[in-house]
């Protein structure tokens, strides 16, 4: 349960939330790791948090992907519940001290996949609706041939749920994965303006990528912080 205080507060933070979203392949982890890197070589104190990844919650997530037991439904509450356990226990409370933190992936991960997987998008965003409203969003757009080409050579064995088998979109299960890959960049692209993405080319080389996502948080990291924005 979230607390009233990480609802209700509408005081000025003055950390900065920088996050990235985008298909798998997009290339979004990578140029985040160079962010960090960059960041924390420039002095700023900097916390790094990743998707799907609290330890409280990572067990009963594989034990219920291990026995084929997650519903579309199952598998938003349990991705919510990873996403609220780190924004309570890191998120919000290094943003009060002051901190850069960088999300791979973020509440529209959640928006994207949980949608795809058939959950009502209105009941999907009030699940996160008590997060903050991040300083930066970057999206990573990338055809989707070169993203599953991409994860192909890198990753020759997809995971059953990652390649989107519990929809019964294909019996092959890179067929499946594209299929499943593709009606999530829809939903990421329906959302583009609406959220304010600020859209990088994934296929640049990864130095000009790097060059223009800097310049996009060099941009922020002066700025004076606004007040806090519930979604």
């Amino acid at each position: 349960m979230v607390s009233n205080f990480l609802k209700d507060s509408k005081y000025a933070i003055p950390g900065k939330l920088i996050v990235v979203e985008g298909i798998d392949g997009s290339g979004k982890s990578t140029q985040l790791r160079l962010l960090e890197q960059w960041l924390r070589s420039e002095g700023h104190l900097v916390f790094m948090t990743e998707w799907n990844s609290s330890e409280v919650v990572k067990e009963i997530t594989s034990k219920g992907k291990k026995k084929g037991l997650l519903t579309p439904t199952t598998f938003s509450l349990l991705h919510a519940t990873d996403f609220t356990d780190r924004y309570e226990r890191n998120i919000f409370p290094l943003l009060r001290a002051g901190y850069v933190v960088l999300s791979d992936r973020f509440v529209y991960t959640a928006y994207a996949r949980d949608t795809v997987r058939g959950c009502n998008p209105e009941w999907v965003r009030k699940v996160y609706s008590f997060a903050v409203s991040p300083t930066l969003a970057f999206y990573f757009r990338v055809p989707i041939d070169v993203a599953v080409t991409r994860i192909a050579v890198g990753r020759p064995k997809l995971k059953y749920y990652e390649a989107g088998m519990d929809l019964n979109l294909s019996n092959d299960i890179f067929e499946s994965y594209r299929i499943f890959q593709s009606k999530i960049v829809d939903q990421y692209e329906e959302m583009a303006e609406r959220e304010g993405f600020t859209i990088i080319d994934g296929t640049l080389d990864i130095e000009e990528q790097q060059k223009i996502v800097r310049d996009k948080v060099r941009r922020v990291l002066h700025a004076p912080p606004p007040p806090i924005g519930v979604r």
